[in-house]
């Protein structure tokens, strides 16, 4: 899931090379961290915050297939 998250960031932003993600497993989910360049963080939020939905959706896809929670956080 985390190679996942990372190929859509890398192909949203302009600093594909500071694009990181970090998980973070806990007893019932995983909470993966996206770290972007500071100029980056508006084009994965996107308008109204629809592309982080997006992304948030897939993981949500992604996880029921694998039978786990998975949560997305973008942090700056």
């Amino acid at each position: 899931m985390k190679e996942l998250v990372e190929a859509i960031a890398k192909a949203l932003v302009d600093h594909p090379e500071q694009v990181q993600v970090r998980a973070v497993e806990g007893e019932q989910v995983t909470v993966l961290e996206l770290h972007v360049h500071p100029e980056d963080l508006g084009k994965v939020i996107g308008r109204q915050g629809r592309t982080a939905k997006s992304m948030r959706t897939i993981l949500g896809a992604a996880g029921m297939k694998l039978k786990k929670r998975l949560t997305l956080e973008i942090l700056e």
